[in-house]
């Protein structure tokens, strides 16, 4: 939804140490997002394809970010922002956004994210503050098992309608077979009961949904990664459509994926 140019951007920032001593950093521009367990980089993420918790928050945020390591384990973020995913602000209102950061170990990492802002727009001139919370956590043992889960609320204020909410929650794990061959598995489930977030193509007010997947990974060189993915969505709604594009309650996922980088 971004204008001109802007559509290709995802990452676009600069950086100022201000403090070396305590690294303390101030960045500014289009910035990565802080939300969830999985970012825009598929080759970072336990699996292939992402679970609706990355796909239904920004995947960039544009502002100003500021970085405080509060002790070895602990670093706090804080974000002043034009909005939900925009480049260019759609609002007169900004938006802010904190982050707790907490590694009590090298495996293990824990984290909370908020959001608060005003969220009217051409597009919902019926909408004003939102505000969200999102926890997770992040394991890898350094050695077979590597595991990763996200749980976030979310809640939208509106000027013609009560106050609307959703949530979700997801959990992955992967297993190394060897140096090369793992298998990862998910499970998550998504609620959007009024149709905040999600829009269905099936006319459905509501989006709940729940997913089960498989993920084998073969990275058969240190630069390159070859995935295979199955997964199933069911819902108790007819969210989906079927091969004749008529409404159902459940959908299937074969994906495969060759990613190499640079």
């Amino acid at each position: 939804h971004e204008p001109g140019s802007l559509k290709n951007m995802v990452e676009a920032n600069i950086g100022l140490l201000l403090f070396e001593k305590k690294k303390i950093w101030i960045d500014a521009g289009v910035l990565g997002s802080p939300y969830t367990n999985e970012s825009a980089i598929s080759k970072d993420h336990l699996m292939y394809t992402r679970s609706f918790a990355p796909e239904n928050v920004p995947y960039y945020i544009t502002g100003i970010k500021l970085t405080v390591p509060l002790s070895e384990k602990v670093n706090a973020y804080a974000y002043l922002i034009n909005g939900w995913q925009v480049i260019q602000d759609n609002n007169t209102a900004k938006s802010v956004g904190t982050q707790l950061e907490f590694r009590p170990n090298k495996s293990m990492l824990f984290n909370w994210n908020t959001y608060t802002g005003d969220e009217r727009s051409a597009d919902h001139p019926d909408y004003r503050l939102r505000f969200f919370n999102d926890f997770y956590w992040i394991w890898n043992s350094g050695n077979r098992w590597s595991a990763t889960s996200c749980f976030y609320y979310g809640i939208q204020q509106r000027s013609t309608s009560p106050t609307a909410a959703w949530w979700q929650v997801n959990f992955i794990a992967r297993y190394a077979f060897t140096n090369i061959v793992s298998l990862s598995a998910r499970i998550e489930h998504f609620d959007d009961p009024s149709g905040i977030i999600v829009h269905t193509v099936t006319g459905a007010t509501r989006f709940r949904t729940t997913s089960y997947g498989l993920c084998a990974n073969v990275q058969f060189h240190k630069m390159a990664l070859f995935r295979l993915e199955y997964r199933q969505f069911t819902s108790l709604d007819n969210v989906y459509q079927d091969k004749n594009s008529n409404p159902t309650g459940s959908s299937a996922l074969l994906v495969g994926s060759l990613t190499a980088w640079f």
